[in-house]
């Protein structure tokens, strides 16, 4: 356990600008992670509500009424 928090602290908090930069690497990393994540959740559970999922009937049908004029 000493040897993992000597190596943590050797290449991670020893210096301010590694440390701070690792934070935001890691909150960056998270986002994109957390967002990707829901949003397929999302997409999940309402597949076949959203208008990506039926946006071929209306738009087909808009276009068979075009070619009836």
């Amino acid at each position: 356990m000493a040897g993992a928090f000597s190596t943590t602290y050797r290449t991670l908090i020893r210096r301010n600008a590694v440390y701070l930069t690792s934070i935001f690497a890691g909150a960056f990393a998270f986002e994109v992670a957390f967002d990707t994540s829901t949003n397929r959740l999302w997409d999940t559970w309402n597949r076949g509500r959203q208008w990506k999922d039926i946006k071929h009937q209306y738009l087909g049908a808009a276009e068979e009424e075009d070619d009836d004029e």
